[in-house]
């Protein structure tokens, strides 16, 4: 037996662009809530022009802005305006990642509409945080990667830096805002008041280096590149293969003695130069060298297949057209598709998060700029709202 998903029966507005707000309100709109994407009439979200397109339609904003509803609203225009504070005086959350200061300027800031409606959870993102020195800077994926330190440990050693390949900072602090959102919503049932909530990309990208302050509080050592290698452990990275490369992580005394086993390598665990963990990080060069003797007289499926016999971790390194194959995947029933009234199926990515009892909600891909203005207005504003206010 199933029920409605989790936060069903939440209002949730956003005035989001590009990335950290809209995947953050993705979030909480596969578990439920009603997402109501507040956009400004004519180009609404900016991601909307970034293409593939498919009949006009941007591709990765049907996968980004799924069970959603569009309302186009332009809120430097009183009537705007009114519209929006009409639907935050009935909404549970607001969520927009505007440059600090913005919302303030139109009269919708946390202040102005938490003193309107105190249980309002409010939450911005932001490149650098609502406040401090450099609040007022603008602020993207890239910079944060760059700020936080990602980039230092990001491609081989002694190359040039390099971001992660997908918008990490932006899509870790859609995670954080949404996560702090039903914290904070948690807290308001029983305090019943919300909270400004303010989530930076720069702090998200700096809170993923777990093992760089341990090595930088622990003995000042100072974390570089090594390519797809662990800080700390050895052998864990990518290996040669006859026709690729497959990843290993042997990180304990009993995975290492298991790929030695699995590879024919049984020699090495005697090997001096191998003794231990300390051992094989101070002598990495020469132990992979030594794996590979043996790894790349072999394709990949066969050195996956001696290892994953064996118990140890590896995978190949795939290609998107692999992963959006995966048959575990397909299994797993991770991939769906949502019903587009133009394009018909429309495939998704699913939610990682599965429940047991409440599963997260498969509803309908990004909607068309403004195609839900009149209703929700008519909906949850009330006639004090402005009828004619466009569609799109």
């Amino acid at each position: 037996m199933t029920t409605d998903p989790p936060l069903t029966g939440l209002l949730v507005l956003e005035v989001g662009a590009f990335m950290a707000a809209p995947f953050a309100t993705m979030q909480l709109a596969d578990l439920g809530a009603r997402v109501v994407k507040v956009e400004p009439p004519g180009a609404g979200d900016p991601t909307r022009s970034a293409g593939p397109f498919l009949d006009g339609e941007s591709s990765p904003f049907l996968r980004l802005n799924r069970n959603k509803e569009s309302v186009a609203l332009d809120l430097k225009d009183e009537r705007g305006r009114d519209a929006f504070l009409s639907l935050a005086d009935r909404a549970d959350v607001v969520v927009e990642n505007l440059r600090p200061g913005a919302m303030d300027r139109l009269g919708l800031g946390a202040d102005v509409l938490r003193e309107r409606r105190p249980e309002l959870v409010y939450a911005s993102a932001s490149g650098w945080g609502q406040d401090g020195p450099a609040a007022g800077r603008a602020g993207l994926d890239i910079m944060a990667q760059a700020a936080s330190g990602l980039m230092s440990v990001t491609g081989e050693p002694g190359g040039d830096p390099v971001k992660v390949g997908v918008p990490v900072c932006d899509l870790v602090t859609g995670l954080y805002v949404a996560l702090a959102v039903t914290a904070a919503l948690r807290e308001r049932d029983r305090s019943g008041v919300g909270q400004h909530i303010d989530v930076s990309l720069l702090e998200s990208g700096v809170s993923l280096a777990v093992w760089e302050a341990g090595m930088y509080f622990g003995d000042g050592e100072v974390p570089v590149r090594h390519g797809s290698a662990h800080q700390r452990y050895a052998p864990y990275q990518a290996v040669r293969t006859a026709d690729g490369y497959v990843t290993v992580g042997a990180n304990t005394e009993r995975l290492w003695s298991s790929l030695c086993d699995a590879l024919g390598l049984g020699a090495l665990r005697e090997d001096p130069r191998f003794a231990d963990s300390t051992a094989r990080m101070a002598a990495r060069d020469e132990l992979i060298a030594a794996i590979e003797q043996s790894t790349t007289t072999m394709p990949t499926t066969e050195v996956r297949a001696a290892l994953d016999a064996a118990g140890v971790p590896c995978a190949p390194i795939a290609g998107y057209d692999e992963v959006f194959e995966d048959p575990v995947l397909r299994e797993r029933g991770f991939l769906w598709e949502a019903e587009h009234p133009g394009l018909g199926p429309v495939r998704q990515l699913g939610s990682p998060m599965r429940f047991s009892r409440t599963p997260a909600r498969r509803g309908n891909p990004g909607p068309a700029l403004g195609s839900a203005t009149s209703a929700v207005l008519a909906e949850l504003a009330g006639p004090a709202v402005d009828p004619d206010l466009p569609d799109r």
